[in-house]
């Protein structure tokens, strides 16, 4: 398994001096990034940086307003930097307040962006939160309903890790649930606090999770990405990163 970052953790860094800040993921070892944006970059400029570092640009979180917007650019864009994965990354509350028939127009949009995708050459992923175990459809959880509903070469999973613990599930089963459906697993440590708090992210390993065994679970489940994210710091965030894969590191899981 490959080891990236998600740059949405660096959000303010990147939104002060873009290139530089991925110059220093790169210094730390990280293979990868997975976007949150591109800074205005135009994609040709971004791809020659990403390769004088030596660094995959291998995906993109992208908004369901620009995939309704502009799905067509976003394809082209990825194309050009060499990223293989879209991916869906949130939805917000004021659509999720609209329960089951929000969940199920937006399965039916699912399935419509990722044939785009998938006549592109390019794999869609859809990456959860909490919300995802808070209802079901058709008697499972929206997070399942979804991949029971669509088709899985046109839909597969990114699973954020901490949100599936978060939810109280079992990491460990759903890793091996959607194995051979999973190429990318945002490996997030949390803090449990108390009920209704918001979730505490913090630096590999200073954490509730059980991070060996996830890794141990996600290797096994044929993931190809660990995908470094922390939602919030308390540390500066590129102290944060650097901890991390320092973690990974002193536990064997090299960059």
């Amino acid at each position: 398994m490959k080891i990236g970052l998600q740059l949405f953790t660096l959000r303010d860094e990147l939104a002060q001096d873009f290139k530089g800040t991925l110059r220093q993921v790169a210094a730390m070892g990280y293979e990868g990034v997975e976007f949150a944006g591109y800074g205005d970059i135009p994609a040709e400029e971004l791809k020659a940086l990403l390769d004088e570092l030596g660094m995959e640009g291998f995906g993109s979180h992208i908004g369901l307003q620009q995939l309704e917007a502009n799905i067509e650019g976003e394809i082209a864009y990825l194309k050009t930097i060499g990223a293989r994965y879209a991916i869906l990354p949130w939805v917000s509350p004021e659509m999720v307040a609209g329960g089951e028939a929000f969940w199920r127009d937006l399965i039916t949009k699912l399935e419509q962006f990722g044939k785009k995708f998938h006549e592109a050459g390019l794999e869609f992923c859809y990456h959860n939160h909490d919300f995802e175990f808070a209802l079901q459809i058709d008697g499972e959880f929206v997070f399942d309903a979804m991949y029971t509903k669509v088709a899985a070469d046109l839909l597969k999973v990114e699973m954020d890790i901490g949100w599936v613990q978060y939810s109280n599930q079992d990491p460990i089963a759903y890793i091996a649930k959607y194995a051979g459906r999973l190429p990318l697993l945002h490996l997030k440590d949390f803090r449990k606090g108390n009920p209704g708090e918001q979730i505490d992210t913090v630096e590999l390993g200073n954490g509730d999770l059980a991070l060996n065994d996830i890794i141990a679970a996600a290797d096994k489940a044929s993931v190809e990405w660990i995908v470094v994210e922390q939602d919030r710091c308390a540390n500066p965030p590129l102290e944060s990163v650097q901890t991390s894969i320092n973690w990974l590191r002193e536990n064997g899981h090299k960059a």
